[in-house]
């Protein structure tokens, strides 16, 4: 779709030569889902959240998450009010459209827990009483290796509500020369122009979710995921939530493709990415030196396609 190539064009002018990351992204925001960015510092991962959300017109919030973050600064908090004489509710950083949670692994579990609702429910609730969120809603939440100073691993039950795990990696010279020649001088973050209102967003969502899945296609999907819990390379498989995501994501693939029907080369676009970071790996493929990716393509091309 020529929208879609326009909203891609726009976040690239600031993301250089990271083109499946970006892609991958605007599929889990045409789902509705959540993106997690698994990187080290300084590659582009808030840059690239920030065009995103110039280019769909959405509201943004974000917060650099620290040891001393509070759930509250999350979701918002109730307070007195003297001058009415009632208890009245702040709202926190989450009501927004995109919001970026910058180094979710560096904050306590508390903290990050206060955005499974949020993540999962689309609201908040504080107090005993519920607020839904403005739609359509994404978070974007990068992650620090493993290791790095300060961090913990994110729990199990919260990454698996993420609709996709990226890398943005380093770029390669090229890129990386483009990147310095146009930030000589300007901020090209300012040159990104609004291409699709939040409203149209949610149109497309919608549109999303009408594209056909033949049920050989859903076979198909329900045989990858099964696949993941039999491995001896794999300890604890991927959830039935991973299915439905994958299926989802494979539907924005078509639906950015210009088709209403889902092909076993869309799933096969969006399988890793979808279900790399559902899975715990086993310690045979530890011994083998396997990681995550180099299991999942090995387990892909196991399994034969439908012939639709």
């Amino acid at each position: 779709m020529n929208e879609l190539k326009a909203v891609l064009n726009e976040v690239k002018k600031v993301v250089n030569g990271k083109d499946d990351a970006i892609i991958t992204s605007l599929f889990a925001i045409l789902t509705n889902g959540n993106i997690l960015i698994e990187d080290i510092p300084g590659v582009g991962k808030t840059t690239m959240a920030l065009a995103f959300s110039r280019a769909l017109g959405l509201n943004y919030g974000r917060v650099q998450f620290t040891p001393d973050t509070l759930p509250s600064d999350i979701t918002g908090f109730v307070i007195y009010d003297k001058k009415t004489g009632t208890m009245e509710f702040k709202r926190g950083a989450v009501f927004c459209n995109l919001f970026l949670a910058d180094e979710l692994n560096r904050t306590s579990s508390r903290t990050q827990a206060a955005l499974l609702e949020a993540m999962e429910e689309q609201q908040v609730t504080v107090e005993g009483k519920s607020y839904p969120l403005e739609q359509p809603f994404t978070v974007i939440a990068t992650q620090n290796p493993v290791g790095a100073s300060g961090t913990q691993m994110l729990p199990d039950s919260q990454t698996d509500r993420f609709t996709v795990r990226i890398t943005m990696g380093y770029p390669d010279k090229e890129s990386e020369y483009s990147m310095l020649i146009n930030r000589s001088g300007s901020d090209p973050l300012e040159d990104v122009q609004c291409i699709a209102s939040k409203e149209r967003l949610v149109e497309m969502q919608n549109q999303v979710k009408s594209v056909f899945v033949h049920r050989d296609i859903a076979r198909y999907i329900i045989e990858l995921v099964s696949k993941t819990r039999n491995s001896p390379l794999i300890r604890r498989g991927a959830s039935p939530r991973a299915t439905l995501s994958l299926a989802a994501m494979a539907r924005a693939c078509a639906y950015a493709s210009g088709r209403d029907y889902v092909s076993p080369r869309d799933i096969g676009y969006v399988f890793i990415s979808t279900i790399n970071h559902r899975i715990i790996l086993s310690s045979e493929a530890a011994s083998k030196n396997m990681d995550a990716q180099s299991v999942l393509n090995e387990l892909f091309k196991s399994v034969k396609p439908p012939r639709i």
